[in-house]
């Protein structure tokens, strides 16, 4: 008899179609994400998402994190949002993505992209697409190249709209830090993916820091070191002061609250330019720290 009452008060298992995205698409994944931000100009109008649209933004994104695709796709509609299971023509690889349904103010508030096939325990982070130049190829190359990872990319240039408003490293209202809080409250560790001009005082390849933490984990100290081995002239914050250190990111923030790590990383053009032996060197390098993490992160899917 108790066992039966049990059974009874049990809320059922959602069924498996539940868990999936409604709307599936083959596509070349690389091309899908460069021709979104291929259209990104500094003179575009923007508006950040307003404080209900965000709160609703991040309970469609923990629904999908959770594996409840449906539900997130209920939450995501009146925001002209949509969840779509991208299956990748090159690698076979799924993953699924929140992006707009069509043309609108939430078409320039970036995307999401989760590895539907592996437990997400990484993420990277493009808050400046187009402006910190080929910053985006970078991640979707850490995305493509590494199994369980995610891939936070900002929608608009960073100087779009006009007052700092769409530069997403330095401002909480926005889907790009709604979306990268969720994944934080979820213990995921990131990587922040930007890019610097050689100047004469920075004389360096690379700039790596842990944004508003002063110290360094042994996985951070590793990926300096993985850099330094392969040539690049690194500047450490946590040791030295460097330009560009991010202690005003306010992602780097919000990871120190919720206990989540993050790793700021600048990179030389030459360190990020598609096919440089530098480049290759600093993705490499990355492609360690992702490792680590997919090999001892926590489950969120």
């Amino acid at each position: 008899m108790l066992l039966a009452l049990v059974g009874c008060q049990t809320e059922p298992s959602p069924a498996p179609e539940d868990t999936v995205p409604r709307a599936r698409e083959l596509v070349d994944l690389r091309s899908r994400i460069l021709g979104y931000t291929a259209k990104f100009r500094a003179d575009a109008p923007y508006r950040p998402p307003g404080k209900e649209q965000r709160e609703r933004l991040a309970k469609a994104v923990g629904s999908l994190l959770s594996g409840d695709a449906q539900g997130a796709e209920r939450r995501l509609v009146p925001l002209g949002l949509g969840v779509t299971r991208l299956t990748d023509t090159d690698s076979g690889r799924r993953y699924d993505e929140i992006a707009a349904t069509g043309p609108g103010e939430s078409a320039r508030w970036g995307r999401l992209y989760l590895n539907a096939d592996s437990t997400v325990r990484w993420n990277a982070q493009v808050p400046h697409p187009v402006s910190d130049r080929d910053t985006e190829d970078l991640g979707i190359r850490l995305l493509e190249q590494n199994p369980g990872g995610a891939l936070v990319i900002a929608g608009s240039h960073r100087r779009a709209g006009g007052n700092g408003e769409a530069d997403v490293a330095h401002r909480e209202d926005s889907a790009f830090h709604t979306i990268v809080v969720e994944l934080q409250k979820r213990g995921v560790p990131g990587v922040q993916l930007h890019g610097f001009s050689d100047s004469s005082d920075r004389p360096y390849d690379a700039v790596v820091s842990t944004g508003a933490v002063e110290a360094a984990p042994a996985e951070v100290v590793a990926l300096a070191d993985r850099m330094d081995d392969e040539g690049l002239r690194v500047c450490r914050a946590w040791a030295a002061r460097c330009p560009l250190e991010g202690r005003s990111n306010v992602q780097g923030r919000s990871a120190e609250r919720e206990h989540a790590g993050f790793v700021h990383v600048e990179l030389a053009r030459h360190a990020r330019a598609d096919g440089g032996r530098d480049t290759e060197e600093a993705a490499e390098a990355l492609a360690g720290l992702v490792a680590g993490w997919n090999a001892g992160g926590s489950p969120t899917r």
